[in-house]
């Protein structure tokens, strides 16, 4: 409104200077008001993040979103090839406010000692993150709702956290309870809103942290976080673990009164991966039975009421839009959606949960609007998480950082940088079990030990791959333009010969493999400019920017002189000794590669 103010105070000045001259009053006010729409448009943009707790894409939940739909994927455009990098919450929020790996940030689980928000502090990114680059470019910042986990009502003042204007916290271990959430207020002591729905709650500080932001002079950056559609945590109901660590027991979210008759005949999607007759996978995954109709049935439940704790999500976007509507800066300001990991319930037998590298666990929703930005289109450019930070760098006109490990993303038309067709996924330590049929690990937990893993995804010309290689060794490949759900693992127990073995992307697959494997074995420790264009790694001194220019038969030699990726045990984090060669060859025997090859 004080732009408007000011316009009014120029036209008023104007009008008098023009009956004063004799100059046309109409001209004079087109120029008023071009200046000002100048004035607005050199101004860095405002930002609105709003970021959901476990939200699936490949199960269909923004389908049941209408203000959502409406507000984002109508005036914005839907990002249909984003992926998530770390398939757990909180080394996922960790990598998206630095814009580095989890194999760079370190943080690589939801609690000590190799994660939550003690990690995330002992590894110094309290003073050096996202909103605090933000504040010292300018803006103003606010955060409501989840941060991290293990952000606890005992430490969450050693330290606080930095970077925020205002802040309203959830605090474990009352985070995940939709009916007894604690939330802590700038520096204030928490505060129990135990009898509330947190997605009332939340609304009403989101709502207040915008007006604050709206009122101010300066950009602003302002981050919602519920928890929906994240499983419901009984903060009482705690099952202790094996002596190292606490297991929550988590059941179906629990939404919203006025909600909870929506949806009563929908059903989990009955995709081919869905509960399949045969198994597939490796290692645990391989192992699962079959669920039966009762574990079917609340697979079922399970879905319906993460559709129906969506709505408040959906409704707190309506009003956060409508609100920008209201004021004078939503034509300054972008607008972005997402969730921190995927969700899976039923496909390869797997009881809810995330962790996995499948689509399900990796893909999630992410649409973007604001000034620039096409409205109702579909992007098909591969995007991660750790893109996000420096994309947002890129719109407020900060300069990229030599410490991303991710690029811009293609927000606008007229964007210009590197793109990349991969995605580096890795997980440490254990997948969890969700739900009231979720222990079935060993010895009956709802913990299933070694799913450590490193993986590539890869999204080119011509090909739709996922490479990964577990802790224990195990291989999986899958060509998802022929095998969208990844039933067919296409790794051979063993690489044939030429004449018999079979073909991948033209060459024989022992070929194509080689390929995949070296570049996982760059990604999986890169750094920087090298998580980004990975293949200069490979092949320093030549333009090879993709598999398929790497899959010249000429190289062939080359890349079977590489170090495989491989694991010299399973462990719960990343410890640099477990996990094999760090390096490919770029040299052999001190000749570089360009006269090797």
């Amino acid at each position: 409104m004080k732009l408007f103010t000011t316009i009014a105070s120029l036209v008023a000045a104007a009008e008098g200077a023009a009956l004063g001259h004799g100059m046309d009053l109409q001209n004079v006010l087109q120029s008023v008001i071009s200046i000002a729409q100048s004035h607005q448009s050199t101004k860095p943009p405002n930002f609105l993040f709003v970021i959901t707790d476990d939200q699936d894409l490949q199960l269909d939940s923004v389908s049941y979103t209408p203000h959502i739909l409406k507000h984002m994927r109508d005036k914005g455009t839907f990002f249909q090839n984003h992926f998530v990098t770390t398939a757990l919450c909180c080394p996922s929020r960790v990598s998206l406010w630095t814009g580095r790996q989890a194999h760079n940030t370190n943080v690589t689980d939801v609690s000590p000692p190799h994660g939550g928000y003690p990690k995330f502090v002992d590894r110094g990114f309290n003073d050096n993150f996202l909103p605090v680059w933000l504040q010292e470019a300018g803006y103003d910042t606010y955060y409501t709702g989840k941060m991290f986990n293990a952000h606890t009502v005992d430490n969450y003042y050693s330290p606080y956290i930095n970077g925020f204007n205002g802040s309203d916290f959830l605090l474990d271990p009352f985070t995940y309870s939709y009916l007894n959430s604690t939330y802590q207020r700038n520096h204030e002591p928490p505060v129990s809103y135990e009898g509330q729905h947190t997605i009332e709650v939340i609304t009403k500080k989101a709502m207040g942290f915008l007006e604050d932001a709206l009122e101010g002079d300066r950009p602003f950056f302002v981050t919602v976080a519920p928890i929906a559609p994240h499983s419901n945590v009984d903060p009482m109901a705690l099952n202790h673990g094996d002596g190292e660590r606490q297991v929550i027991s988590m059941s179906a979210p629990i939404p919203m009164e006025k909600h909870k008759h929506l949806f009563q005949d929908v059903k989990v999607p009955r995709t081919a991966n869905f509960n399949p007759d045969e198994p597939s996978g490796v290692s645990w995954v391989q192992g699962l039975e079959q669920q039966n109709q009762s574990v079917v049935d609340y697979g079922d439940f399970f879905y319906r009421s993460r559709l129906q704790a969506l709505q408040g999500v959906d409704e707190l976007v309506d009003s956060l839009v409508t609100r920008l509507e209201e004021s004078d800066k939503l034509d300054n300001t972008y607008i972005i959606y997402t969730s921190d990991n995927g969700f899976h319930i039923g496909q390869h037998r797997l009881p809810p949960g995330k962790t996995c590298g499948f689509e399900e666990d990796i893909r999630v929703p992410l649409f973007v609007r604001g000034p620039g930005v096409p409205e109702g289109h579909v992007q098909n450019a591969v995007t991660t998480h750790i893109d996000l930070a420096p994309t947002i760098f890129q719109l407020a006109g900060i300069p990229h950082r030599s410490d991303f490990d991710g690029t811009a993303i293609p927000v606008t038309p007229g964007f210009a940088g590197p793109r990349h067709e991969h995605v580096t996924v890795e997980f440490w330590g254990s997948s969890v079990f969700e739900g009231d049929y979720s222990q079935i690990g060993i010895g009956g937990s709802t913990m299933m030990p070694n799913n450590t893993y490193k993986s590539v995804r890869l999204l080119g010309p011509g090909y739709n791959l996922y490479y990964s290689v577990w802790c224990t060794n195990e291989h999986e490949l899958y060509d998802l333009s022929t095998d969208p759900y990844q039933l067919h693992n296409l790794y051979p127990s063993s690489l044939r010969s030429e004449e018999i073995e079979p073909q991948l992307l033209g060459r024989g697959i022992s070929h194509t493999i080689k390929r995949l494997d070296a570049l996982l074995l760059v990604l999986k420790s890169c750094k920087g400019s090298t998580c980004i264009k990975p293949w200069e790694t490979l092949q320093p001194g030549q333009s090879i920017h993709t598999l398929g220019e790497a899959l010249n038969e000429r190289y062939d030699l080359a890349y079977s002189q590489q170090p495989e990726v491989s694991f010299n045990w399973c462990d719960t984090g990343y410890i640099i000794e477990a996990e094999g060669a760090q390096a490919p060859l770029t040299t052999r025997y001190g000749v570089p590669w360009d006269i090797w090859v």
